[in-house]
């Protein structure tokens, strides 16, 4: 295994275990090359069930149990017995947005409540292997949770920066209940970020998602969710776009998996994004060939409030090859897709949200088959942002045909 460029006309390697956070010769971001696996699909298969039944801490994870295509698997691992998440049936939510196959992969049910968790429990795992001792992230809210949390497991010290005023009080509860150093930085996220990147340089380990250990992590989600299929893939995958780090490692894990013989067809991969924080879906309409950063996001969905997404390239490259496409959604759209979500009884945080209201549109507008089937990803639990919950103020006709049965 070892580190490479993922830039394809680049494609750099360097060492597994090199801190650098992009490629030397070309800049670019990095991503780990698993070697492949030796053992066929069917044999796979049947040991990562096998080791459902197991109590040994890795076969307790639902990211380590897959761990034939992860990083460090032999080290001491860091983890909370993150993923094992559940693939929830939309029922009146299916109805309401005009499909007849829905079904929801809640992320949220993490130990943090978060998918955040899925890729923090690998990047942390690195950090200690190369024996760090301060780790840090810049954060809209649910990194910071994440890190402070597998932090306080592996004994390491938490610092995390967070755009002052704009994280939901849920999220900051959480990494101050965890001991992380919290740092307010005036501005957004993107401030956030650059001010981390000016300390990572001072031999803090860096756990943002451009870190490729913490895609490796999250790209899990995408095993679990086929297993959980029977290894029949979904035609769609919607999933909620903010830094992209997700919608990246997505595509690594359906591009891996495709290649290894787990699946003969590639899901068409949706990444939504809100209107106020939409550089990706703008570039996407338009046909450019490089991102042009929003300056100021807005959102209420603050989870992707975010203007300037790091993994735009990688995420992009996911989205060709799966035959996917990027749009973004309202706000308005975005509250009243919660709050159906929650009439199921499932719940979910704001930015969640977007896969649901992007859905009733392409339905609306004839440009998704109303018997696909489709998996919508919920990223966060409900309890991560009460605020906009108990703040919301929707109207009756935009859960016609969802409260009752």
């Amino acid at each position: 295994m070892h580190l490479r460029c993922s830039n394809t006309e680049c494609r750099a390697t360097l060492d597994l275990h090199d801190r650098a956070l992009s490629c030397p010769v070309c800049t670019e971001l990095l991503e780990v090359v698993i070697d492949p696996p030796t053992s066929t699909p069917a044999e796979l298969r049947r040991t990562w069930l096998q080791r459902r039944c197991s109590y040994d801490p890795r076969d307790l994870s639902g990211v380590w149990r897959f761990r034939e295509f992860l990083p460090n698997a032999h080290s001491e691992i860091v983890t909370l017995g993150e993923g094992n998440c559940p693939l929830l049936e939309g029922r009146k939510t299916a109805r309401w947005a005009g499909l007849r196959n829905l079904r929801f992969k809640h992320l949220g049910w993490n130990p943090t409540a978060c998918f955040k968790d899925l890729g923090m429990t690998v990047g942390v795992t690195e950090a200690l292997l190369v024996g760090a001792k301060v780790i840090g992230c810049a954060s809209t809210g649910n990194t910071s949770g994440s890190l402070a949390a597998y932090a306080a497991r592996a004994g390491l010290y938490a610092r995390v920066y967070l755009p002052a005023g704009q994280v939901s009080t849920n999220k900051l509860a959480q990494a101050v209940d965890f001991g992380a150093e919290i740092v307010h930085v005036a501005g957004n996220f993107d401030v956030a970020l650059e001010r981390l990147l000016n300390e990572a340089r001072n031999g803090l380990y860096f756990l943002n998602s451009i870190n490729p250990f913490r895609l490796e992590g999250q790209k899990t989600a995408m095993f679990e969710m086929l297993e959980q299929l029977g290894w029949q893939a979904p035609d769609y995958i919607v999933v909620p776009g903010g830094n992209l780090g997700n919608s990246s490692a997505f595509g690594k894990a359906l591009e891996e998996l495709h290649a290894a013989g787990f699946l003969n067809r590639l899901p068409r991969l949706v990444i939504v994004q809100a209107e106020g924080a939409n550089p990706l879906a703008k570039l996407w309409r338009s046909g450019a060939v490089t991102l042009t950063p929003t300056e100021a996001p807005e959102t209420a969905a603050t989870a992707i409030r975010i203007g300037n997404p790091r993994s735009w390239k990688k995420a992009l490259r996911a989205v060709r090859q799966t035959n996917g496409f990027v749009m973004d959604v309202s706000d308005q759209a975005i509250a009243e897709a919660k709050t159906v979500i929650g009439r199921d009884g499932i719940g979910c945080e704001p930015a969640s949200a977007t896969t649901l209201a992007a859905l009733r549109q392409l339905a609306e507008q004839g440009q998704i088959d109303r018997d696909a089937a489709v998996v919508a990803i919920l990223t966060g639990h409900a309890l991560k942002d009460t605020d906009f919950i108990l703040n919301s103020r929707l109207r009756e006709p935009a859960l016609e045909g969802v409260c009752c049965a």
